[in-house]
């Protein structure tokens, strides 16, 4: 994974200063620091050490990835030649500042969830960055919350549009020549497809945009054909912090939410070289 990280930080320097850094710096050594400027849940910390490291920077001291840290604490400090120093500044608080506003919005989600359903699990979806998956899903586990799909070819997932491809999930599902090693994931619309999924054999059914009072009643109507306990149960569509609380106390298994990668505001870092 080390060698993948730094293929990725390779790829974001050389679109930051494709043919180098023009702007002239005094050729002398200095010490800074990367302040956060308020309260959040810390991602990013290891990939910026990496990143400084890479080109010549010793990191001196830093905070752990996955703690709370108070705005005004040092979070990193770093001691080098000043003109490496600046030509990095601005991708290590860009990692920060997103990988730690996502940690921090999905640590919430998490905590709001387990009031109420102690077991449930936060998931992520594929509604990330281009380019900047790796970093948005390492951040949501940072946060105590599950990465989900890296790709479309870690689980077999069935879609409105491949349902609609095929002609329904009975046919969908009779067409499916999946390994014993993948599960089957089929996303639903209605009871009737709640139903027709779990007796068919998914793995996971997802309940799309439900509602909670939907959720409620097909958590009871597969409870009383004897299907619940032969599924996961997945809800996702338009959850948020204002309403994932009511949607894990409705007995589902997984909550997925594209808001925690899409929606999570960056926090506020600086640098400041101390000379």
């Amino acid at each position: 994974m080390r060698e993948v990280i730094k293929k990725r930080l390779l790829n974001f320097l050389e679109e930051d200063m494709p043919h180098g850094d023009i702007t002239p710096v005094p050729s002398k050594n200095v010490i800074a620091e990367i302040i956060v400027r308020e309260s959040c849940v810390l991602a990013g910390v290891d990939v910026a050490r990496l990143l400084f490291e890479m080109v010549g920077i010793k990191v001196l001291n830093s905070r752990n990835d996955g703690e709370w840290v108070k705005a005004g604490e040092v979070v990193l400090k770093v001691g080098g030649r000043a003109n490496r120093i600046l030509q990095v500044e601005r991708l290590a608080l860009n990692l920060l500042m997103r990988m730690s506003g996502i940690a921090t919005t999905t640590a919430k989600m998490v905590e709001l969830a387990r009031r109420v359903n102690p077991k449930i699990i936060i998931a992520a979806t594929r509604k990330t960055t281009p380019g900047f998956r790796l970093f948005e899903k390492m951040a949501v586990e940072i946060g105590g919350g599950d990465t989900h799909r890296f790709s479309l070819s870690d689980c077999v997932m069935l879609k409105d549009n491949h349902l609609a491809v095929w002609g329904g999930i009975e046919k969908a599902m009779e067409g499916l020549k999946a390994s014993f090693t993948k599960k089957i994931e089929v996303e639903t619309k209605t009871i009737e497809e709640v139903l027709m999924a779990a007796k068919l054999g998914a793995d996971i059914v997802m309940l799309d945009n439900f509602t909670p009072e939907m959720v409620e009643l097909a958590v009871k109507k597969l409870e009383s054909e004897r299907l619940r306990e032969k599924v996961i149960l997945e809800v996702s569509g338009r959850i948020t912090p204002e309403n994932v609380e009511e949607y894990a106390s409705k007995g589902v298994d997984v909550i997925s939410s594209g808001y925690i990668t899409h929606s999570a505001r960056a926090i506020d870092f600086s640098l400041r070289v101390l000379g």
